[in-house]
């Protein structure tokens, strides 16, 4: 995230060693590729408008209401958070309220999640992470695994032979 300089405030990359290993994978992971396989799930839906039929004071009245995108609301979080939550979420074995709370007291989780300076604040309400599962779907969940595989493969960090059994914990 592009965040202007800040004097009073501690930069994450000053206060972590860049050596661990989620420092490490928060550098070598290609996270527009990521965030950009996954970002048509998020992509705003069209709606088709529906001819409503009604009678008024001058007689039948006839008309189409169109469906329009409300400007309202909150903003998006950006695709890396929620991204790199749901990795820290699965990582560490935390429940969502335990990652959103966990996430706001280390400083190298918000620098995986791509952060310039240190924030004492949740980053979102839990229930946001259960939307944005289901949002996803089954299908997008594949590319941020094999993505963190192959960064892994490339730093040496497991061998090809490791990969060659898998085993699925289905609860």
């Amino acid at each position: 995230m592009a965040e202007e300089l800040d004097f009073f405030r501690c930069r994450l990359d000053q206060m972590i060693d860049l050596r661990l290993p989620l420092a490490v994978l928060a550098s070598r992971l290609p996270w527009q590729a990521l965030e950009a396989s996954i970002a048509h799930a998020f992509a705003k839906k069209v709606r088709s408008g529906k001819r409503i039929d009604d009678v008024d004071l001058f007689g039948p009245v006839s008309g189409e209401v169109t469906a329009r995108v409300s400007a309202a609301g909150r903003p998006r979080l950006p695709l890396r958070l929620m991204i790199s939550l749901r990795y820290l979420k699965h990582a560490f074995n935390e429940s969502d309220e335990g990652v959103v709370e966990r996430w706001s007291e280390t400083p190298t989780w918000q620098y995986f999640s791509g952060l310039a300076y240190f924030e004492h604040r949740w980053p979102c309400d839990p229930s946001l992470l259960v939307r944005f599962r289901r949002a996803l779907g089954e299908k997008c969940v594949e590319a941020p695994l094999s993505k963190t595989i192959q960064v892994a493969l490339q730093l040496k960090l497991i061998a090809r032979k490791d990969l060659a059994t898998v085993i699925v914990n289905s609860t």
